[in-house]
């Protein structure tokens, strides 16, 4: 099935079309750099600047301070302000859709790329509007001595944040979870769509996003780091002996396991989970993917319901039965039947002996 292509709408074309604007803007001043800003050298003996090549808005076009001063500077300022925010913005959109890239090599090697494409981000910005600042004619000391009350600012104000990329950092080289895996965070339960700088995002199967800061995430259960336990629990009747159904899962619960290709290992038969009010609860267990476990209790569901069906076994169904005592018909069962089904289930039981379930 083919994937529908988005709709072009205004949103999408106008953004692009002012990026190609500036980009045409951004090729134009580097075509005309000399005349635009000229070109200048020292000279080693006299120790005075010599243009080389003259900028065109050097020369006086007006007696009055100001705007003779808004055309020798604040205009190469500004087209430097361009360059420098369309180099930015390329930058960034390349990162973007790196930051896209959902496999490069293993989990760990993915999750560190998309981790450093997004620490390159803010590196980006934080260049640009340095970089804007000194086009605009701020002093490098000036320059400094700002970043030095904005990083003081930072800290006292923004303790949260510097909480948020230490934590990042250690999920990323601990490897507790990585891009792709399957976990339940706070009873919320996604895979791993992305490790950032300051936050972590979950994306469920319903496409919902969960967005956590890192320094926020306490507890997380890893779904994926071993395989996961897909259980399946069948109903039957109380009329029908335990000791031939039993022995009907015997004989095909092989090849259940071959139906199921999601199946790593399994199934296996637990035995009896429950005596109900008025059924016999039996539990299936199979070994599969966390990204599989339900298509896996979906499929097992089915394959049992269709060898139950085939062999007569019945499935009961909430209902009042009302009757006497003496009209029960009861099932036979066969001695070899019977010992059938106990080295069935004994065997069962030493090959799923590494599975758990309480109930």
């Amino acid at each position: 099935m083919k994937k529908k292509k988005g709709k072009i709408t205004a949103g999408k074309i106008i953004p692009w079309c002012l990026y190609g604007v500036l980009m045409a803007a951004v090729i134009v001043i580097f075509v005309f750099w000399k005349e635009i800003f000229g070109r200048s050298h020292i000279d080693p003996f006299t120790k005075e600047l010599v243009w080389d090549y003259a900028p065109v808005f050097a020369k006086a076009v007006s007696e009055n301070t100001a705007l003779q001063t808004l055309y020798s500077e604040g205009i190469p300022g500004f087209l430097k302000c361009l360059v420098i925010l369309g180099i930015a913005i390329t930058i960034g959109i390349g990162l973007h859709y790196l930051g896209k890239v959902r496999k490069i090599g293993s989990q760990k090697t993915t999750t560190i790329f998309i981790l450093i494409v997004n620490f390159l981000k803010w590196v980006v910005v934080i260049g640009a509007i340095f970089f804007i600042l000194s086009a605009c004619g701020l002093r490098s000391e000036f320059s400094a001595a700002g970043a030095g009350i904005v990083a003081l600012i930072i800290g006292l104000g923004s303790q949260s944040l510097v909480a948020d990329i230490l934590a990042g950092i250690f999920i990323v080289f601990e490897g507790d979870y990585q891009v792709g895996d399957i976990v339940i965070l706070d009873g919320w339960r996604g895979e791993i769509q992305a490790i950032g700088v300051r936050t972590t995002k979950l994306i469920d199967a319903g496409g919902n996003i969960k967005i956590v800061n890192n320094s926020d995430i306490r507890s997380i259960i890893n779904q994926t780091k071993e395989l996961s336990i897909a259980k399946c629990y069948v109903s039957t009747k109380y009329e029908d002996r335990i000791e031939n159904i039993e022995a009907v899962i015997a004989d095909n619960i092989e090849a259940i396991g071959k139906k199921i290709p999601a199946i790593v290992e399994g199934p296996f038969y637990k035995g009896v989970a429950e005596l109900g009010t008025s059924s016999v609860d039996l539990l299936f267990v199979a070994k599969c993917k966390e990204s599989d476990i339900y298509q896996v209790q979906r499929d097992l569901n089915r394959e049992i319901k269709i060898l139950f069906d085939d062999n007569n076994i019945g499935i009961p169904f909430p209902q009042i039965v009302v009757h006497k005592g003496e009209d029960d018909v009861k099932q036979t069962v066969t001695r070899k039947t019977i010992q059938k089904a106990e080295e069935f289930t004994e065997e069962q039981k030493e090959l799923s002996k590494d599975i758990d379930i309480k109930k």
